[in-house]
C-alpha cells in the first residue's frame, strides 16, 4: 500500500478508535428505495434495478436524494468526525437538448430547498447565500460547466466546496494511471463513473475513476481542510442537483458511506450496471444488422438487395413521372411528401381550412397520415425558375433537420409543377403569439409572457449554436411564433432562414429580406444579416410582447424609440401593457429585466447587443434583488448607461470606444444579482 494512503488511513483509524461517535455504515447497491432515501423536488427512484434520480428534463427544478435521517457529523467535542463514501454515477443529456450543469455530493444542515436555486447553483445555495459563513454546507462538485462567478478552472471539473461553490480546491475530472499520466474523464459522456471521497478530520482525498476500475494509488484532490464548525451535529448527507433552462440527467446507481469502516467503499457491486450513454441509432450500428453479414449468405444478401433495388428504383421512377417531378429535385427526395396526399389533407385547399395568410403564401390546416399538419402554400415567381426553387429546396432540406422543443417541426415539403411550392408544418392549436396579444378575448397573462420570451430565447440559442450549422431566421416576430396545445412557444416560419458556416461573419444578400418594424438599422442599410440582426429582430419581438404594441402603428411613434425615450426618462415600466396593469399580476422588477433585455438587444451598435447564450442566462437567473443600500452606492445606473451608450452609438465621428453587452449590464446595482450570470458570459 503507498505510503501517503497508508499514513492516511492511520490517522483516520486512529481518529475513530480514541472519540466516540454513533456508528453509521450502510451500502446501497441499486437498491434505493422511498424508504432508504430521502427524496426532495424532483429527485426519483427509478427501477429496475432501483437508482436514484435527481433530475429529469423539466427545467428550472432542484432534486435531492438524501440519507433520510441526520447523522451526527461531529463529535461532543464539535471536532469534525472523519468519515469515507463511494458512489456510482452518471451523468448524461437528453438527445437534441443543450447540456446543463453537474450535481455535488454534500453535507447539509436541512432538506429544505427554499434557500437554494437551480442551474449552476446546484440547488445548494443561492446568489445571495454563496459564501455566508453560517450555511454550514459542505461539498464536493461535480460540475459540467464553467461558471466564472464561481472561478470555475473549466466545463468539466471536481471541485471542493465549503458555504460557497467558489471551490476551496478544483481539478479536472479524472484519474492518474499509474501515479503520474492523467486520464481526462467527461463527466457528462453518459458513462458510469465511481468516486471516492475520505476525510480523516483535518484533510480530504477525491478520487474518481472508471466504475469496474481499480481505484487509483494517487488520489485526484488531496488537501488540508478545516471543516470545524461546519461539520457540527446532526446533518443530512447526500445528494443534490439541479436545472435551468438547460437540462440533464443526474443518476447515482450505487451508493457506501461510513464513519467508522473506511474499507467500506469495496462492497460496491460495480459490474453489469445499466448504461445510460446516448446511443446511435442508426441501423449500422446495431448488433443485429453486424449478425446479418455473415459470409455464408453474402451471395444471397447481395442478389436479394440487388433485386430489391431495382424494384424499388423503377416504382419510384414511374411515380416521379406521374408527379412530374424533375431529376435535379430528387436530390431533396428525403424530405419530400405526395403531392396528392397534401391536396386530400387539405380538401383541396378549401377556403374553410385556411388559417393564415401573407405576401405570396398561404396556410392551410389539414390531417395528413392521421396527424395535424399545418401546409404552407407558396406561390412561385417567373423569375426564380428552376435556380430560384433548387436553392430554396436545399435550404429546406437541411432545415427540415432541425430538432428541438422550441423550433417548429417540418414535416415535409413538395411542388406542384412551376406553380407552388408547399411546406408542411407540425400544426399549433393555439395559434401565433401575434393573434393571442392583439386579436383574441382570452389575454395572454404575464407569466405566459415570461414563457413565451424565455422558449424563443431557448429556440434562437439552439439556431445559433446548438447545431451543426448556424441557422440565421432572419424574420423573428410575433405571427412567426406559435404556440402549441400546452402554450409552449415554437419559433417558425424558416421561409428567409439561411444556413452560416463557422468560418463565416455575415450572410449578404442581394436585396433586403425581412419585416418593417423588426429589422436591425445595418441590417437596411447593407443587406447583410448576421447573429446581431436577429438578436435585434429578438429585441423587438421582447418590447412587443412586454408593451402589447406592434413595433410599426399608424400615427404612433415606433416601439424601439418609444422605449428608448421611456428610458431616457427612467420611466421604462411604463411600456408595459396597459392591460397588464388593469387585471394582470406582475413582478415589476421582472418586468425591469426583460425591459433592459429588449432595449439591449435593439441598441444601434451591434456591439453591444447580447448573444443569444447571455439572454437565456439571465432569463434563467429569475428575478432580480432589491438591495437598496448598494443601489445608493452605485454613482451610474444601469439605465443612465444605457443612455450614454445610445447616444454613443447614434453620434457622428464620436466613436472612439464602444461600450460591449457586458460593460452596460454590470455597470448598474439594478443588475447587481446578475453579475454572476454576466460572468458565465464570456466563458461560453
Amino acid at each position: 500500500m503507498p505510503r501517503a494512503t497508508s499514513i492516511f488511513l492511520l490517522f483516520a483509524t486512529s481518529q475513530l478508535l480514541f472519540r466516540p461517535i454513533s456508528s453509521i455504515d450502510f451500502v446501497y447497491n441499486s437498491n434505493f428505495t422511498t424508504t432508504n432515501t430521502l427524496l426532495v423536488g424532483s429527485a426519483t427512484v427509478v427501477s429496475p434495478p432501483s437508482i436514484l434520480t435527481l433530475t429529469n428534463e423539466t427545467t428550472s427544478t432542484i432534486g435531492r436524494g438524501l440519507y433520510p435521517s441526520r447523522i451526527p457529523a461531529s463529535s461532543s467535542s464539535s471536532s469534525p468526525l472523519p468519515f469515507a463514501t463511494s458512489f456510482i454515477f452518471s451523468v448524461s443529456p437528453f438527445k437534441n437538448r443543450l447540456p446543463g450543469h453537474g450535481f455535488a455530493f454534500v453535507f447539509l444542515p436541512s432538506s429544505d430547498t427554499s434557500a437554494a436555486e437551480s442551474a449552476q447553483h446546484l440547488g445548494l445555495l443561492n446568489l445571495t447565500n454563496n459564501g455566508d459563513p453560517s450555511n454550514r454546507i459542505f461539498g464536493v462538485e461535480f460540475d459540467v460547466f464553467s461558471n466564472q462567478e464561481f472561478n470555475d478552472i473549466n466545463d468539466n471539473h471536481v471541485g471542493v466546496d465549503v458555504n460557497s461553490l467558489t471551490s476551496v480546491s478544483s481539478s479536472v475530472a479524472g484519474f492518474y494511471r499509474d501515479g503520474s499520466q492523467f486520464t481526462e474523464l467527461r463527466l457528462n459522456s453518459g458513462d458510469n463513473y465511481q468516486a471516492w471521497i475520505e476525510f480523516n478530520g483535518s484533510a480530504i482525498n477525491v478520487t474518481m475513476a472508471r466504475a469496474g476500475s481499480l481505484k487509483p494509488v494517487r488520489p485526484l484532490i488531496n488537501v488540508p481542510l478545516n471543516l470545524t464548525g461546519v461539520l457540527l451535529g446532526d446533518m443530512f448527507v447526500g445528494f443534490t442537483a439541479a436545472t435551468g433552462l438547460l437540462v440533464q440527467s443526474h443518476r447515482i446507481l450505487s451508493w457506501s458511506f461510513s464513519n467508522s469502516n473506511f474499507s467500506l467503499a469495496d462492497a460496491l457491486i460495480t459490474r453489469n450496471l445499466p448504461s445510460f450513454k446516448l446511443r446511435d441509432d442508426s441501423v449500422f450500428n446495431s448488433k443485429g444488422f453486424i449478425a446479418g453479414i455473415s459470409v455464408g449468405a453474402f451471395v444471397l444478401l447481395v442478389c436479394v438487395i440487388g433485386v430489391v433495388f431495382y424494384a424499388v428504383r423503377r416504382r419510384r421512377r414511374l411515380r416521379l413521372e406521374e408527379d412530374g417531378v424533375e431529376d435535379w429535385e430528387t436530390e431533396y427526395w428525403p424530405h419530400r411528401v405526395q403531392y396528392r396526399n397534401v391536396l386530400e389533407a387539405t380538401k383541396g385547399f378549401a377556403e374553410e381550412n385556411m388559417i393564415g395568410y401573407g405576401g405570396n403564401s398561404k396556410v392551410y390546416r389539414g390531417v395528413l397520415e392521421g396527424k395535424e399538419v399545418a401546409v404552407k402554400r407558396i406561390a412561385i415567381s417567373p423569375r426564380e425558375g428552376v435556380a430560384g426553387t433548387s436553392e430554396f429546396l436545399a435550404e429546406v432540406s437541411s432545415l427540415g433537420r432541425l430538432r428541438h422543443k422550441n423550433i417548429v417541426g417540418l414535416r415535409g415539403w413538395c411542388k406542384k409543377g412551376g406553380e407552388c411550392l408547399i411546406l408542411v408544418y407540425e400544426y399549433m392549436e393555439n395559434g401565433s403569439v401575434d393573434k393571442r396579444l392583439f386579436d383574441c378575448d382570452v389575454m395572454l397573462d404575464w407569466e405566459e409572457r415570461m414563457r413565451v420570451i424565455r422558449d424563443v430565447a431557448s429556440g434562437m440559442l439552439y439556431l445559433h449554436e446548438g447545431w451543426e450549422s448556424k441557422v440565421l431566421h432572419r424574420d423573428i416576430k410575433t405571427s412567426n411564433v406559435l404556440l402549441d396545445k400546452d402554450m409552449n412557444a415554437r419559433v417558425g416560419d424558416f421561409g428567409l432562414a439561411k444556413l452560416q458556416n463557422t468560418n463565416k461573419e455575415m450572410v449578404s444578400t442581394t436585396h433586403v429580406v425581412g419585416t418593417a418594424g423588426y429589422m436591425a438599422p445595418e441590417l437596411v442599410k447593407t443587406g447583410r444579416a448576421s447573429v446581431e440582426t436577429d438578436v435585434y429582430s429578438f429585441g423587438v419581438f421582447v418590447l412587443e410582447v412586454v408593451c402589447g404594441r406592434r413595433p410599426i402603428e399608424e400615427g404612433r411613434e415606433g416601439i424601439v424609440e418609444w422605449m428608448w425615450g421611456l428610458m431616457e426618462r427612467d420611466q421604462v415600466v411604463d411600456g408595459l401593457d396597459e392591460r397588464l396593469k388593469v387585471r394582470g399580476r406582475f413582478e415589476i422588477k421582472e418586468v425591469e429585466m426583460v425591459m433592459r433585455i429588449g432595449l439591449l438587444c435593439v441598441h444601434p451598435d451591434p456591439r453591444v447587443r447580447p448573444k443569444m447564450r447571455q439572454v437565456v442566462h439571465i432569463l434563467e437567473q429569475g428575478r432580480l434583488s432589491d438591495d437598496e443600500r448598494e443601489r445608493e452606492g452605485m454613482e451610474v445606473s444601469l439605465l443612465e448607461r444605457m443612455k450614454s451608450s445610445y447616444l454613443l452609438g447614434t453620434s457622428d465621428g464620436r466613436q472612439q470606444q464602444h461600450p460591449t453587452f457586458l460593460d452596460v449590464w454590470n455597470s448598474s446595482s439594478h443588475s447587481n444579482s446578475f453579475r454572476s450570470s454576466s460572468s458565465i458570459f464570456l466563458g461560453r
